[in-house]
C-alpha cells in the first residue's frame, strides 16, 4: 500500500513502524517491549497507537487468534522516499544539496558511509 497524501506518520508512529520493518510480525506486547527499551511509554499507549495506525492503513492486523498480530502495511523504502521528499521540498525549499550539506555537517560519516556516497556521486556523474 502506497502512503496517501493524508496518511503521514507521526514521530510515534514511525517508531512502530521501524519495529515491524525489522520484525516483520509482532503483537502489540512485542512492540512495547521493544519501545520500552528506549522511553517510557505504557501499553495502553502502544495499544491505542497500533489501533490508530490500523485504521489509518499504516499496519495491518490479524484477528484470527486471540492475541493479535500486527504487521506493516506500507513498504518501508516508499514510505522513506515520500517523507524525505516532503522534508526536502518543506525544510530545505526543495534543495537536495541544502539537506546533504546539513546531514554531514553535523553527522559525522564513518569512511564507509563516505565511500557509499562517493560511489553514488560517481555513478550519478556518469548519468
Amino acid at each position: 500500500m502506497a502512503i496517501s497524501k493524508q496518511v503521514k506518520p507521526t514521530e510515534s508512529e514511525l517508531e512502530i513502524l521501524q519495529i515491524l520493518w525489522s520484525r516483520g510480525l509482532a503483537t502489540v506486547r512485542e512492540v512495547h517491549e521493544e519501545l520500552a527499551k528506549t522511553k517510557e511509554v505504557g501499553y495502553t499507549t502502544t495499544l491505542k497507537l497500533m489501533q490508530i495506525m490500523n485504521e489509518k492503513g499504516l499496519v495491518k492486523r490479524d484477528e484470527s487468534m486471540r492475541t493479535h498480530v500486527y504487521q506493516p502495511a506500507v513498504n518501508k523504502e516508499k514510505t522513506q522516499k515520500h517523507m524525505l521528499s516532503k522534508m526536502i521540498s518543506n525544510l530545505f525549499g526543495g534543495s537536495s544539496t541544502q539537506l546533504v550539506l546539513q546531514a554531514l555537517g553535523e553527522h559525522k560519516a564513518s569512511p564507509d558511509e563516505l565511500a557509499q556516497i562517493q560511489n553514488l556521486l560517481d555513478k550519478m556523474k556518469k548519468q
